[in-house]
């Protein structure tokens, strides 16, 4: 099965799929967590790239490809193997962040973006996307406080791109609705969890705990 989390920056995507995998692995599942762009050798050096704050210059279709090139290696060398074994796959972000930012964001032609995603991917699609849900101001607030300090070149953005990356969203799932769980992220991180955990309850029944 692969799961992937969605939303703006400051959502607490990396906060839940810690907590989900901890409670899938006390369930006896083998989980495998990662994250975009990154995950691999190569995409965590693309990742150093997009990230780095003296890439201002940085055009969106450079930045698109960049994004895609290092989907297309952990698609192919962390995601389907792990998939082909039985394991769950929890991402941090996949392509309909790149619809989401690339495309409304930056207002990139979405029918290529598809298509340039279906390339990198090779098909490959979640089968479930959950999406945590907090105003773009929020999120901006929550990431601009956080403790590691951790601020790059994708948060220094002003606050209407958010507000078309976060209607982007909204095209999206209401394109999907069947794909898609729409979660408030503005409660504590407890209360987000356990909706979470209720929304993977349709899925599990089908898989085989790994004991």
């Amino acid at each position: 099965m692969f799961l992937t989390f969605e939303g703006s920056d400051g959502s607490g995507k990396t906060t839940q799929i810690h907590l989900l995998a901890q409670h899938l692995r006390t369930a006896g599942y083998t989980v495998l967590t990662t994250r975009e762009p990154g995950g691999t050798r190569i995409g965590d050096g693309i990742r150093q790239l997009l990230l780095d704050l003296a890439h201002t210059e940085m055009n969106a279709r450079a930045e698109t490809l960049l994004f895609n090139a290092a989907r297309a290696q952990i698609v192919a060398e962390v995601i389907r193997p792990a998939l082909a074994a039985g394991n769950i796959v929890l991402c941090d972000r996949f392509a309909d962040s790149t619809l989401a930012y690339q495309g409304y964001g930056h207002q990139q032609d979405i029918a290529e973006l598809e298509r340039l995603i279906a390339y990198a991917t090779g098909g490959l699609r979640p089968d479930l996307t959950i999406y945590l849900d907090i105003p773009p101001a929020d999120g901006i607030r929550r990431n601009r406080g956080r403790a590691d300090g951790d601020w790059n070149r994708l948060d220094a953005q002003e606050l209407s791109f958010y507000q078309r990356v976060e209607h982007g969203y909204r095209q999206l799932i209401a394109q999907q609705p069947h794909r898609w769980t729409v979660i408030d992220a503005s409660r504590a991180r407890q209360e987000v969890h356990h909706d979470v955990v209720q929304a993977l309850q349709q899925k599990l029944p089908a898989l085989a705990p790994n004991r």
